[in-house]
């Protein structure tokens, strides 16, 4: 989900609670916060040596022993109206960190409106080979390449 898709989510159901849904279908606790709210940028050099860029709106998610403690579409929505200094580029994909044993990184793959709330859908993210030509497997989605194309690492024989 794309920061403006969620802005608009939240404002279209604003005096709903806000909750968010594990891949396994458990639920994060209803007493969670959003601890940070952050723009993510990345630049890495894939194993078939390609220059690439990723920037993403990561929102951190920790329980508290505040078990009363509920937060709202419309709550959530001014939080990320601070973030816009800082978070110009509507267009990047929303993503959702949280603790359950281990930090992990989710990507938000759909949203339910329910009378009471909205709540948002996460799946889990996963690795990929980002030169899957130079390794022998089928084409797969890439991230857009910076520049021009660069002297692979990995050969034909595989990474």
């Amino acid at each position: 989900m794309k920061l403006s898709e969620l802005k608009s989510l939240l404002s279209e159901h604003s005096a709903r609670f806000f909750r968010i849904q594990l891949p396994d279908g458990a639920a994060v606790p209803l007493s969670f916060h959003v601890t940070e709210v952050g723009r993510v940028h990345k630049t890495f050099l894939d194993c078939g040596g390609t220059l690439r860029e990723l920037t993403t709106c990561q929102l951190q998610v920790w329980v508290g022993p505040d078990y009363d403690h509920r937060i709202e579409t419309g709550k959530m929505a001014a939080i990320l109206e601070k973030a816009k200094a800082y978070l110009p580029d509507e267009s990047v994909p929303v993503e959702v960190e949280y603790e359950d044993r281990v930090i992990s990184q989710y990507a938000i793959e759909d949203h339910e409106i329910t009378d009471e709330a909205v709540i948002l859908k996460l799946a889990h993210k996963h690795t990929e080979c980002l030169a899957p030509e130079l390794c022998g497997l089928p084409a797969l989605t890439r991230l857009p390449a910076i520049g021009g194309s660069k002297v692979p690492c990995c050969g034909p024989g595989g990474c």
